[in-house]
Order: structure tokens, then C-alpha cells, then sequence
């Protein structure tokens, strides 16, 4: 008579916690696996039609046309392609200015001034003392006043034009008459700038074109780390934010301002998430000057060896739809703020690809996911069978006893 075995000597009730066991085992099955989507239900997704935040999800596979057109974006996004160099604007007045001016006139003063006397004219003064007049405001029609002179409308001219009007009309009145007009204070060649700096202020721009971080040095500096902080620039209608690392490290993004312009300096420390099957899964900072996806693969601790899917690597981002031309179609569906889910994915099967990672740049808040290879959840549902199966031979042993 054959042996027994450890099931067949289990009691009635010990076959059914044992049949149960099995159960839960199996239905545990189900729910093994990676600790997010898998390789190709994201690369299903857009053809599944899912959606995320009322937006379908595009994905991208990233070569070098995807990330060609990202550089292009980036750049005509930068301060340098968007406000260009437009050198030194005119310096005109405007209401509120105020004006200094001086007259003189050739001896014999007639008008301004006394006379010189022959010690005087004896040292080779050539001309008489300067006229008194007060310090002038421009009013909101643009005029000024000027003894002898009248009033003088100096909207819109520049001080050597004013100098010109005031000498032709003293001509017939004054001795060969010298006008000096310096603008001492004016009120519309200025920028403000704000923000994360030493004093919000609101600064003067001179003859000489103050450029970008002139500007923010006269307003005492950031207050925040230089690699934690970022600079926005507002022009009319037009907006452009920039790291103000990559400002200072960069020349041609150290662009001149433009009266009117609002400079915002803000904190904003730069990070993205990585998940799934790296070697660590975190927030990963990262400095204002940016990093590549390789360098943000090495800040995660690189691919685990025993879970990480190769050809799996996706970067989730929320994109301007303006980034790729492949976003620029109308049926595609963006976010509230105008957004497209994109998800970009790379094989690193490929060699290419490693070429690929060391061009593409991270951005801030973009999230980096490893999926699990497939084998990993067939590992896990062996091994878990592999253990319950000792446990039921353990547990009927012991019962049998």
C-alpha cells in the first residue's frame, strides 16, 4: 500500500484551510507586479484612448527629431531670441521729468546775468555768468517755462532739441546766447524690478543700456541661492522666464532692458520625481542651469539590475503645446492651463539611445519612471507559489502529527 502523502493524511477541515490558502494565493496573484504601469500599457495608451486631465496622452517615442524641435523651442523661448539686443533707446521727455537749465550769454550780458567786470573780461572769461533758473517739471502737457523765452512744448524731444529752441528764440534778445538742458530725472525710461531681491525698486535706464543683472545688482541681488532662483522678464505682451544661473552663465541672455520692462525675480527650486524601477524612487533636486535625462538617471541611482524594464523609460511631462509640431494638430486636447500630458518614452536597448539621453534636458516637475520587466512579476507569483506550497506541506505535517 503506497505511502500517504503530507495532503492526503491532512484532516477535513485541514484540506480546507489548506484549498483556501491555495485560493488566497492565486487571487494574490493578481494583484503582483511592478509599482506602476507596465511598458506597454503606456505605449498603448494614446491608442486606448485614455485621458488625463481632460487631455488625450501623447506618446512620443524620443529621437533625434523630438528632441531637435525641443532645443529649438527652448531657445526661441530664451531672452536672448525674444528680446533680442535692441540697443540704446533715444532719451526723450515726458511729463514729470524734470529738467536743469542753464543760459549764458556772450559780454555784454543783456538778459542773464551781470556784466563781467574788466578784471573779468581781463582773464579771459568769455562769457557772463549762468542764468539762475529754477529747476524745471515737465506738466502733463508735456511744456515747460523759461524767462524770456515763453513756454516751450518738450514733449517727445531730446535735450539738445530743447537746447536748440531755447538759443533761437533768444537770439534777437541775448547776446549770442549758449543754452545747456540736462534731464535730471525721467519718468518714462525706467524698469521695475521685483521679486526675490535686495529692495524692489524701480530703476533709471541711462544712455549707457543697463542690461539685465545690471538691474538686479542695483537691487541688491537675489535674496535666494543664484541656483534656486529664476528671472522673468515682462515686455508689452510678451513673457519670458529663464534660471538665473543659466542668465549669468550665458551672456547673450543678459539682454539690454527697455523702459517699461518688469523684472521678477523669483525662488524656485528646480526638482523632478523618479519612480518605479530605479534604484532609489524620489524628488531629485537639480540646479537652475538644468540637467540631461542621463545625468537625471545617475541622480536616481541608475536602473535596478533585477527589475528594470530597458526598453521601459518614460518621462512623464505636461508640454507647451507650441514645443512640438506633433502637439500643434487642433484634435489634440489640452489641460485647463493649456498643457498636453505627453509622455516620452526611450528604448535602451538601442545604443543610439544613451546618445539621446545626453540631449534631451530635464525640465522642473517633469517625472522620471522606470517600468518592471515583464519576467518580474512571473518571478514573484513562482516564488510566492514556491513558498505557500512549503507552508501547506509544513502546515499538513504538522497536523498529522
Amino acid at each position: 500500500m503506497p505511502a500517504k502523502t503530507p495532503f492526503a493524511r491532512l484532516s477535513l477541515m485541514g484540506k480546507a484551510a489548506a484549498i483556501a490558502l491555495c485560493l488566497g494565493t492565486l487571487t494574490a496573484c493578481s494583484s503582483l507586479g511592478s509599482a506602476g504601469p507596465s511598458t506597454r500599457a503606456i505605449r498603448g495608451a494614446q491608442e486606448d484612448g485614455q485621458t488625463y486631465a481632460d487631455g488625450a496622452i501623447q506618446v512620443l517615442p524620443l529621437g533625434a527629431e523630438v528632441v531637435g524641435a525641443l532645443a529649438t523651442y527652448e531657445r526661441a523661448a530664451s531672452f536672448a531670441e525674444l528680446f533680442g539686443d535692441s540697443g540704446v533707446s533715444a532719451t526723450v521727455i515726458a511729463p514729470g521729468d524734470l529738467i536743469d537749465i542753464a543760459i549764458w550769454e556772450a559780454p555784454p550780458a543783456v538778459l542773464f546775468g551781470a556784466a563781467p567786470s574788466d578784471q573779468q573780461l581781463g582773464g579771459n572769461i568769455d562769457l557772463a555768468t549762468n542764468s539762475p533758473i529754477p529747476r524745471q517739471q515737465v506738466d502733463e502737457a508735456g511744456m515747460i517755462g523759461i524767462p524770456f523765452v515763453g513756454r516751450i512744448k518738450v514733449l517727445g524731444l531730446r535735450p539738445e532739441q530743447v537746447e536748440v529752441i531755447i538759443t533761437s528764440r533768444l537770439r534777437r534778445r541775448a547776446n549770442d546766447p549758449q543754452a545747456v538742458v540736462r534731464l535730471v530725472q525721467n519718468e518714462t525710461r525706467t524698469a521695475t524690478i521685483l521679486g526675490q531681491v535686495g529692495a524692489s525698486r524701480q530703476i533709471g535706464l541711462s544712455a549707457r543700456g543697463e542690461r539685465l543683472l545690471d538691474a538686479i545688482a542695483v537691487a541688491g541681488g537675489t535674496s535666494q541661492p543664484i541656483e534656486q532662483s529664476t528671472v522673468q522678464i515682462a515686455r508689452g505682451t510678451q513673457r519670458a522666464i529663464m534660471p538665473l544661473e543659466r542668465v549669468i552663465n550665458d551672456p547673450q541672455q543678459n539682454v539690454r532692458l527697455s523702459p517699461g520692462d518688469v523684472v521678477t525675480v523669483q525662488h524656485q527650486p528646480f526638482s523632478f520625481v523618479a519612480l518605479g524601477a530605479v534604484a532609489r524612487s524620489a524628488e531629485v533636486p537639480f540646479e537652475g542651469a538644468g540637467i540631461t535625462l542621463a545625468e537625471a538617471l545617475g541622480r536616481a541611482g541608475g536602473l535596478n539590475d533585477r527589475r528594470a524594464d530597458i526598453k521601459g523609460v518614460f518621462v512623464f511631462r505636461l508640454e507647451d503645446r507650441a514645443a512640438l509640431p506633433a502637439l500643434a494638430n487642433p484634435d489634440v486636447r489640452t489641460t485647463n492651463e493649456g498643457k498636453v500630458p505627453v509622455v516620452y518614452t526611450l528604448r535602451m536597448t538601442d545604443a543610439a539611445s544613451l546618445f539621446t539621453m545626453q540631449d534631451f534636458r530635464m525640465r522642473d516637475g517633469d517625472v522620471l519612471y522606470i517600468s518592471t520587466a515583464p519576467g518580474v512579476e512571473l518571478e514573484r507569483f513562482l516564488q510566492t507559489i514556491s513558498s505557500t506550497a512549503f507552508s501547506i506541506v509544513a502546515t499538513g505535517n504538522a497536523i498529522s502529527q
